[in-house]
């Protein structure tokens, strides 16, 4: 009697999102089960956004030349610290991916057959949920503080949150990319700082013409400034200019670098 034929193997396709969806449930757990770092992470911007606020905020608002007070200084905030919570947050996954890195779980992953990719795309989407919930959150606690965006269309609600969706995945392959890059959990910590202090020095908390004229060079070229103003704009309902196009192309720059840096740590890595 004939042998009958193997079953036929899965496309390569439904293979990689297979597995990629393992380790996206994965990296969601990991986060779940060890919340201290995400909770410490969110906790800055939460704060940051308080003190600037409620302690500055009428001192903030008046050397800006606006008479509304502590709700306009409120309305100009919330977008740098929206975008210092996607950066903070991606420190984590720098993080994460040293752990893995150098706990032997990627070794262990290497020996198994599995779509190899999906490793760094589980940890690349679970760092974007990740993002994208920590921005609803803190955005909750300004809207609970009296932060409205009244003025802003449908149509640029949803430009807002693409936004934050494509800086978030900008980040986050540079986040892994220092992860892979870093010896340690503790020296990809380090590493991936920049991630959080860009958007101190950015348009974030003052507008740029107000800065000192040898300071201002460096918070108008980094890709903080750009995406922070055009997301001023959108979810104030004002005008971007050229900060829209800026933005993006930071974002698609920052994402490719990422990507193939990341990627070519992950191929030629011995561990």
């Amino acid at each position: 009697m004939s042998t009958p034929p193997a079953p036929a193997r899965p496309a390569r396709f439904s293979l990689a999102v297979r597995d990629s969806s393992t380790m996206l449930r994965r990296n969601l757990l990991h986060a779940r089960r060890y919340p201290s770092m995400t909770l410490q992470l969110l906790l800055t911007p939460v704060m940051l956004l308080l003190l600037f606020v409620y302690i500055f905020g009428d001192t903030m608002s008046a050397g800006m030349g606006s008479g509304e007070g502590r709700s306009a200084y409120l309305a100009y905030l919330v977008p740098g610290v929206l975008m210092l919570t996607i950066g903070g947050t991606t420190i984590g996954t720098a993080v994460s991916v040293a752990m893995d890195m150098t706990e032997g779980i990627i070794a262990r992953f290497r020996t198994m057959a599995i779509h190899r990719p999906s490793v760094l795309v589980g940890h690349v989407v679970g760092s974007v949920l990740q993002c994208l919930l920590s921005v609803v959150l803190v955005g909750a606690v300004a809207v609970a503080i009296g932060f409205r965006s009244v003025d802003a269309t449908i149509v640029e609600w949803l430009a807002a949150f693409g936004l934050l969706a494509l800086v978030s995945l900008a980040l986050t392959w540079i986040a892994v990319g220092m992860g892979l890059s870093s010896p340690n959990a503790e020296a990809a910590s380090n590493n991936a700082m920049p991630l959080m202090v860009l958007p101190l020095l950015s348009s974030a908390f003052v507008p740029v013409d107000a800065m000192p004229g040898w300071f201002r060079p460096i918070a108008e070229y980094q890709p903080f400034t750009p995406a922070i103003e055009t997301l001023r704009g959108l979810l104030l309902g004002t005008g971007i200019g050229h900060n829209g196009w800026l933005a993006v192309a930071w974002c698609v720059g920052l994402a490719v670098l990422g990507y193939f840096w990341s990627t070519s740590k992950f191929a030629a890595d011995p561990k």
